[in-house]
């Protein structure tokens, strides 16, 4: 399905603020004190939608253009270190991009065992909104484990358990399923402490054989093949966004 015209439009106050311009408390304002136009026509209300691509917008009488951002989505394998460079890795992450791509930054970390969803930008919002603690964002991953995990060590997992003296925040276990001698599911956690995952399992005497990331707030792995990447489309980049 081809996107429709109406999935390139953003509100105006959004607009100005990723532009660069102002923050988005100021864009109101501004937008309010009548200095912004929209195709040579004054807009006092913040929420009008327009489109970046094709409308003329200016605040003062000046021409703001969009600020280009990119939103790059990469299934990153094992084996790769989530850094720009390291003297002591053989591989990083930034080695399965094009070289247009290397100043975008990751929206967070996959340490170098664990593979899946890792998001690359250069917008600074996105990133403190996808990656900051006090914004909560959900996070999924498949997991496999060592054994059988016992319903009492799904109910400790998902209570929280203590790591360096501190508590984790609540997760979420779906799918769980059993085979051959050891545990598959899914786990959702809203934190991202280092090598937290794994640490969890560790703790409750299960060690992780493989782990994989699936899912970042609205954005989810899909089909993407290991080693590949992927431009993010106008739909995903907005509901991220809408947070």
């Amino acid at each position: 399905m081809k996107p429709s015209e109406h999935d390139n439009k953003i509100r105006l106050q959004v607009f100005l603020s990723h532009s660069g311009v102002c923050s988005r408390r100021r864009a109101l304002e501004i937008i309010q004190e009548g200095r912004v136009t929209v195709n040579q026509k004054i807009i006092e209300e913040p929420s009008t939608p327009v489109d970046p691509q094709k409308d003329q917008i200016t605040v003062d009488g000046k021409p703001v253009a969009a600020k280009q951002y990119e939103y790059i989505l990469l299934h990153k394998p094992q084996g790769y270190v989530t850094t720009r460079a390291d003297k002591f890795a053989k591989k990083t992450v930034y080695d399965l991009l094009p070289a247009e791509f290397h100043h975008l930054v990751p929206a967070g970390r996959l340490d170098q065992d664990t593979e899946g969803l890792l998001l690359f930008t250069n917008d600074g919002d996105l990133v403190f909104d996808l990656t900051h603690p006090s914004k909560e964002v959900s996070k999924t991953y498949f997991v496999r484990v060592k054994g059988l995990l016992s319903p009492q060590t799904v109910n400790t997992i998902q209570t929280g358990i203590v790591l360096e003296e501190k508590k984790t925040w609540p997760a979420q276990i779906e799918h769980l399923e059993w085979r051959a001698g050891n545990t598959e599911f899914c786990i959702t956690i809203h934190e991202g402490r280092k090598r937290q995952i794994r640490r969890m399992l560790e703790a409750v005497s299960y060690p992780v054989m493989y782990l994989q990331r699936i899912q970042e707030g609205s954005l989810k792995l899909g089909a993407l093949k290991s080693g590949q990447w992927r431009r993010l489309t106008t739909h995903e980049i907005q509901r991220l966004k809408k947070r």
